[in-house]
């Protein structure tokens, strides 16, 4: 049973909030923002203990963006830390999206890697919300590009990865500079010491909100997930429907406009599908569930909300066309496949980096691998069609009266079509359509198979960059062969200095990529690492106005008089 949630309209939230919460097509609020919006909205400091995944970011945007309605004062009032630049720019881009019908409330993403003249312009022009990375948020307060002062707000988004990528020293700098009269909020999956011993320096009297894991029941069913772009979802779901043929099946999106959109996409696809979500009347939506159980609709597509209570026997596979806002929704979605003793079948399909460390975190909480698989090709659609139409061509002529078809074969043979032509004919209509009118082809094929060498090239790089995060470096044999430079900073250990700072202040505000930072050496009085050489200079620049574990340092290329 998925905790008490309650929809977005009873938080007495602002008429421009809710109208732009539903425009993106969410119904109901998830568990953590269940129990996080009135907190904060009253005014009280929160500490979130929630994986990524559960909509937590919506959880302290709302109540923010509700406070500045109220105030419509000037300068940046909240400040949202990020551990990297891709959580940054997801967390402003879902913030733009709530503002949307708030003219004068604007947000800025501010992180490395970015042209610094842009975001000063940016900050220039007057916005009320920044989010970025310590780094970068640091290196604008030097130049006094941002300004703390009128800050009201402070949240910290996956504090434990802040603080393992080595960015205790820049929020307790960060936080120096910001007034002490303040709503503090700190998201964190682990509550470790140092956890702990921020939330005792900078909150006043939190509420503690945790979402805990329930007991799981995922057994007997096979689940596989599809790393695809979101413009071949369509396609994909296709093909594996054609493949499977999972009848019925239940397909779910996470916004009612998705819904209607994938039902409309599927029917003029030729696939008997219908739609469910909240916005429909409880008459149709009594229909649309009587004509599934009977069996009169082959696909059900819904939104969670609206498939809650639905308890329909034989369901072949669910898919999950969205990657669920929380991971309890994906245990609920995929424990509707597999009953009374039969096996299962559950697809997800994923896009992008972000989603991909989501399905990691709903692995995680399952305690269950999900296969990595691959969409089938065009081939392999026409084989399945194949067996299918030979098999229904037995059937029929063992046990159905096929008199008044022969007279129209005869007919049709008098006419100087031969009989094998005819069946040639009805052959490659069922074929290529296989009742349906998508037809799958080579083309779509090379598209997907060019996106699955582009994924595996990105899985390789995010490995690489999960595990220098890990251990500080790579290794010497896993570096590049091109052109390197070795650049000196002028900390090492006698500091403090670990691999991990060195990695996170690069990372995110020089802007490589995971596999260009190669060994790293920290020595008592200084410390060297390579990067490319071409972006030797740039990294140099950057760290020369940059503070590493809250010290300002002196970079340059290394030499050995150093």
């Amino acid at each position: 049973m998925i905790m008490h949630t309650i929809p977005f309209s009873e938080f007495g939230l602002s008429e421009p909030v809710l109208q732009a919460i539903d425009d993106i097509g969410y119904e109901e609020a998830t568990p953590i923002q269940t129990r996080t919006i009135p907190l904060l909205i009253s005014g009280r400091d929160v500490i979130g203990q929630s994986q990524t995944g559960t909509g937590k970011t919506a959880a302290f945007a709302i109540p923010a963006i509700e406070r500045l309605i109220a105030d419509k004062e000037a300068g940046v009032q909240v400040l949202i830390l990020c551990p990297t630049r891709e959580l940054a720019i997801q967390a402003c881009n879902e913030i733009r999206k709530l503002t949307r019908h708030i003219p004068f409330i604007r947000a800025a993403a501010i992180y490395g890697g970015q042209d610094i003249d842009y975001q000063i312009r940016q900050l220039h022009s007057g916005v009320q919300i920044v989010v970025g990375t310590p780094g970068r948020i640091m290196d604008h307060m030097r130049r006094r590009t941002l300004m703390l002062n009128s800050v009201k707000i402070a949240i910290l988004d996956e504090a434990d990865e802040m603080l393992s990528m080595g960015f205790r020293e820049d929020i307790d700098e960060i936080f120096s500079h910001i007034p002490r009269q303040r709503q503090t909020v700190l998201f964190s999956a682990t509550m470790s010491e140092e956890i702990l011993e921020i939330t005792n320096l900078y909150m006043t009297d939190p509420t503690v909100i945790r979402v805990m894991r329930k007991e799981l029941t995922v057994e007997g069913i096979d689940e596989y997930y599809y790393n695809i772009p979101h413009s071949h979802k369509i396609e994909a779901l296709s093909r594996l429907m054609d493949v499977y043929r999972p009848e019925p099946a239940m397909v779910f999106c996470n916004t009612k406009k998705q819904v209607d959109e994938l039902v409309s996409a599927m029917q003029q696809r030729g696939y008997v599908a219908e739609g469910l979500h909240g916005d429909m009347k409880q008459q149709a939506r009594d229909h649309v569930m009587n004509t599934f159980r009977s069996g009169k609709v082959d696909i059900l597509i819904a939104t969670d909300v609206a498939a809650r209570g639905i308890d329909v026997s034989g369901i072949g596979a669910v898919f999950n066309y969205d990657i669920p806002q929380d991971y309890e929704y994906y245990v609920h979605r995929i424990g509707r496949t597999g009953r009374a003793g039969k096996s299962g079948l559950a697809f997800t399909f994923v896009t992008g980096s972000h989603e991909m460390a989501e399905l990691r975190g709903i692995m995680k909480y399952t305690g269950k691998e999900i296969s990595n698989s691959s969409i089938p090709t065009s081939a392999q659609v026409m084989e399945c069609r194949r067996k299918r139409f030979a098999l229904s061509v037995c059937a029929a002529v063992e046990h159905e009266d096929l008199t008044e078809y022969i007279q129209m074969v005869e007919q049709l043979s008098d006419e100087g079509i031969s009989p094998v032509e005819i069946a040639a004919a009805l052959l490659r209509s069922e074929m290529t359509s296989g009742g349906k009118t998508a037809i799958p082809s080579e083309a779509d094929d090379f598209a997907f198979a060019g996106h699955e060498r582009r994924r595996q090239g990105d899985n390789r790089r995010q490995d690489e960059r999960r595990e220098r995060r890990k251990y500080g470096r790579l290794r010497g044999n896993e570096r590049s062969s091109h052109p390197t430079s070795k650049i000196y900073i002028n900390i090492g250990s006698s500091a403090g200095l670990l691999p991990k700072h060195i990695v996170g202040t690069v990372a995110n505000e020089a802007g490589l990529p995971g596999k260009s930072i190669g060994r790293i050496e920290i020595n008592e009085r200084y410390s060297t690492f390579d990067v490319p050489q071409e972006a030797a200079e740039s990294v140099i620049e950057i760290l020369n106005r940059t503070r590493i574990i809250g010290r300002k340092v002196t970079a340059r290329l290394y030499t050995e008089q150093f």
